[in-house]
């Protein structure tokens, strides 16, 4: 899988030796910028646009997040617990699946709760009635599979056959309607405009007898709006006519777009080598800090990469996985211990599927402006975070 991202961005202009490694690092400036044309896109839309914290729940930063957006999405009761303790706006809740000891809290933190089959929904009825009876005033939605395959990795993409998120388009009958305020679907995955349109034209033919009875339509996440060469004027077009013919407010809820370009992941070699080919260890782990690198799987970029000069470094992280590899790379600096690097475009994702497999240590968490240079450390973990977790 290629990442479309990895613009530098002010990151070209930072000091790698000011934070300790490995670090994250946000530039506060590039979340503003992003999230403002997340903004535009509303207000030029009239749509209500939300931030997915399943891709970036950095929580420090939601202030910045509540100037521009109207909310959030969450994936299930701790998320949801999360927005309502930091973040200004709707919180809309999605889970594949909630256990009914979870659901009565969800409903009461929750503005819009989503089901992901008319089957839950059934068995969660008395749970929705009691919720609703002490004051909950939320909506409740279905979200449909529309399956329409437009994903480059399968496990990543919620057309995919034999996906368990959301309802197949295919089964939904007239009586599945019945009760709900709202339709979700999400088929995306860093994505233009092109395969959003292929997504609504399929869901489009299966609710339009229920136009005018929707309070909501959902589009989900994964659409790529902050990359440069997103088509946005025709995603404006796209959602106003999606507007007018559903008679529906329409949202959105774009995860990476959020953090698109505003994070780096800095570490350090540690050690160098040569086994038919030349490799560097460093306290950077795929398996521990990246591990998308290693499902989807994908390369990511590396700030200042000397491409085709000189010959290739495989990079690979501290622990005793064969796979904790991160790529080949022709290095900005030269391969030897205590060589500062970066890899871009880790902000969304990267910070929120950290582990500490093998007691690898987590990186510190940064906040960088790149317009006033103002640098703090947000967090920093300690041995006693790896142990706490299992005793």
């Amino acid at each position: 899988m290629e990442t479309r991202a990895g613009d530098p961005g002010a990151f070209a202009q930072f000091d790698l030796n000011r934070v300790d490694s490995p670090a994250f690092v946000v530039d506060a400036a590039k979340l503003r910028a992003n999230c403002q044309i997340l903004a535009d896109i509303r207000d030029a839309a009239d749509i209500k646009m939300l931030s997915a914290l399943k891709a970036f729940s950095m929580f420090p930063v939601a202030s910045i997040l509540g100037e521009y957006l109207d909310g959030v999405c969450t994936s299930g009761l701790w998320e949801a617990r999360l927005a309502s303790e930091f973040y200004d706006g709707e919180i809309s809740t999605y889970c594949a699946a909630y256990k009914p000891e979870d659901l009565e809290e969800v409903c009461r933190l929750s503005d819009h709760v989503i089901f992901n089959s008319p089957q839950q929904m059934e068995r969660a009825s008395l749970i929705l009635d009691a919720a609703r009876a002490s004051g909950g005033g939320f909506d409740v939605g279905l979200r449909l599979n529309p399956q329409v395959p437009t994903g480059e990795v399968p496990r990543y993409d919620p057309s995919s056959p034999g996906s368990r998120l959301g309802f197949p388009i295919s089964q939904l009958e007239f009586d599945h309607m019945a009760g709900l305020d709202g339709i979700h679907f999400h088929n995306l995955c860093e994505q233009d405009f092109e395969p959003l349109r292929q997504t609504w034209d399929k869901v489009f033919d299966a609710i339009e007898p229920w136009f005018g009875q929707l309070k909501w339509i959902n589009m989900g996440g994964g659409h790529h709006i902050t990359r440069a060469d997103y088509q946005r004027e025709e995603l404006i077009e796209f959602l106003r006519d999606a507007k007018e013919d559903s008679q529906a407010e329409i949202y959105l809820e774009p995860g990476e777009a959020v953090a698109l370009d505003a994070g780096i992941l800095v570490g350090t070699i540690l050690d160098a080598g040569v086994n038919e080919v030349p490799f560097a260890i460093t306290d950077v782990s795929a398996t521990c800090h990246m591990p998308d690198v290693i499902e989807a799987p994908y390369r990511p970029a590396m700030l200042g990469e000397r491409v085709g000069e000189g010959q290739a470094v495989r990079l690979g992280g501290p622990s005793c996985l064969a796979g904790d590899v991160i790529g080949d790379y022709s290095l900005p600096v030269p391969c030897e211990p205590g060589q500062r690097i970066a890899f871009l475009d880790q902000a969304h994702y990267s910070m929120v599927k950290t582990n500490t497999f093998n007691g690898v240590p987590l990186p510190s968490i940064w906040l960088w402006d790149s317009e006033t240079d103002a640098l703090e450390q947000v967090k920093a973990f300690e041995y006693e975070d790896f142990r706490n977790r299992l005793g």
